[in-house]
């Protein structure tokens, strides 16, 4: 490390001693991930050394064996489960106060409904207790705390804990944003789901569930409606002993950002898009070579955790995330969960359905969990068997349909999409009640004028600018 940042490190470190907001292991945690991220030691890929990895390394859904079939026997692998869900996001972007998990996905239910709902249902009938864990950042700690306090009566234990707390670095003096006066929380940032290992060990709650006999952690986004718990899956990493099971799923033109599994250098790892150099982007994104890309379903050995974070092993790749508060630039550093894979012992991907990843980011992704495209049954979204396409529409709203109170007041009722393609709309579009849209649709209202799509209308490959037209 050169000097100069020597003596940034030096000055960080008295003024991070003296915030008093944060634990002490939360102090050693940022300074340690700055310290690396000043040594410059991210990994450098050498592109030539990069091989598709194998159906040992990344193994193909359907040659998984079966689970066993002996409710007693199922009651015995989910006794050894945890199931954690990254809780840390808001629902800012969608236009929502609190936390992301408390959108209403369907029917009146909120992610956070469902999942209870679904692990209930595995509780019920095999007579188990799988406990969820839901990791909070700073963000959603207090409305999480206050809306869990509805499940007290569910046949679900849950657990809570905060992931990290990290001040905001300023870019200019490499000081905490924190000690230049910004208290509040927007000088303070959660530091990617990457932490979800310290922060678990930080909490007690690793140890806790050690003694309880637990044995793995099933670790997914809460956004995720297709991240159930898989008895194929866990049954398959004890039976192996895999310390790390990624889940990965075949890339579309949409997934062209998505980390991938590579085989390198005798190991399996993650390679994100930001580590990919200049000229190897187009390649990167190609569907031909990389042909799958990261759900962000984890299933992690609990004492191999315990073992790597007490070694202090976990130096996943630094990912500097750029903000600007209040006209001060800052810099966050974060780290990302699935990085971790190549620390792990006997680490696997495996390569699932796309069903088991139907992520809502966005209000057309609402759309389509709303629609007559899923149904709900006991807390699981199951996929309406009528569609003989296994790809999901595209669906693109423009920005009037971006919060999702706009979005709800501008659909009488949710269209039928199973036979729908595309959908573009953009303008001020509303939706009466009952309609179909299939194929390729598009919806253009013209500037400063409201178009209305009639009750009962059945749109098939056309576009829509005026009434004349549908």
């Amino acid at each position: 490390m050169a000097s100069a940042d020597v003596e940034k490190l030096t000055k960080l470190q008295s003024a991070v001693a003296a915030l008093g907001q944060i634990s002490e292991s939360e102090k050693s945690g940022f300074i340690n991930l700055v310290s690396r991220y000043l040594s410059g030691e991210a990994q450098h890929i050498e592109w030539s050394k990069i091989n598709t990895p194998t159906d040992e390394v990344v193994v193909p859904y359907d040659s998984v064996a079966p689970p066993p079939e002996d409710p007693a026997e199922i009651k015995e692998l989910l006794d050894k489960l945890v199931v954690l869900k990254l809780n840390g996001g808001l629902g800012t972007t969608m236009g929502c106060t609190g936390p992301k998990s408390v959108i209403e996905v369907r029917n009146g239910l909120t992610f956070l409904d469902l999942i209870v709902q679904q692990i209930e249902n595995l509780n019920s009938k095999y007579g188990c207790k799988v406990p969820l864990v839901l990791m909070n950042s700073f963000n959603t700690h207090d409305d999480t705390i206050k809306i869990v306090e509805k499940y007290t009566n569910s046949n679900v234990e849950i657990h809570t804990f905060n992931q990290s707390q990290y001040p905001r670095l300023v870019v200019e003096d490499y000081m905490p944003l924190p000690s230049k006066g910004h208290t509040g929380k927007d000088g303070w940032y959660p530091p990617g789901h990457g932490d979800v290992f310290p922060a678990l060990k930080n909490s007690g709650k690793l140890d806790l569930f050690l003694s309880q006999g637990k044995e793995y952690v099933f670790v997914a986004n809460s956004d995720n409606l297709g991240a159930i718990v898989d008895l194929k899956i866990l049954h398959h990493l004890i039976q192996k002993k895999n310390e790390y099971c990624m889940e990965v799923t075949p890339k579309t033109l949409a997934d062209v950002k998505g980390g991938t599994l590579i085989s390198y250098e005798g190991k399996v790892q993650l390679l994100e898009i930001a580590q990919v150099p200049d000229q190897h982007v187009n390649e990167f994104k190609s569907i031909e070579k990389f042909k799958i890309f990261n759900t962000n379903n984890l299933w992690v050995n609990l004492n191999a955790i315990k073992r790597l974070v007490e070694a202090d092993a976990l130096k996943m790749e630094i990912i500097p995330n750029p903000k600007e508060v209040d006209g001060i630039k800052v810099l966050q550093l974060e780290t990302a969960a699935g990085a971790a894979i190549r620390f792990f012992d006997n680490a696997i991907g495996i390569n699932v359905p796309r069903s088991r990843f139907l992520p809502v980011k966005a209000t057309s992704d609402l759309l389509l969990v709303q629609s007559d495209l899923y149904t709900l049954e006991d807390g699981f979204v199951i996929r309406n068997k009528a569609r003989a396409n296994p790809a999901n529409p595209s669906i693109e709203l423009g920005p009037e349909f971006k919060k999702v109170g706009d979005f709800l007041k501008r659909f009488k009722s949710i269209p039928s999409i199973v036979e729908l393609d595309s959908l573009k709309v953009s303008g001020d579009v509303w939706f009466g009640a009952g309609v179909t849209v299939k194929g390729k649709v598009t919806s253009t209202a013209k500037a400063g004028t409201k178009l209305e799509i009639p009750d009962g209308a059945v749109i098939e490959n056309k576009g829509i600018n005026g009434p004349e037209d549908i």
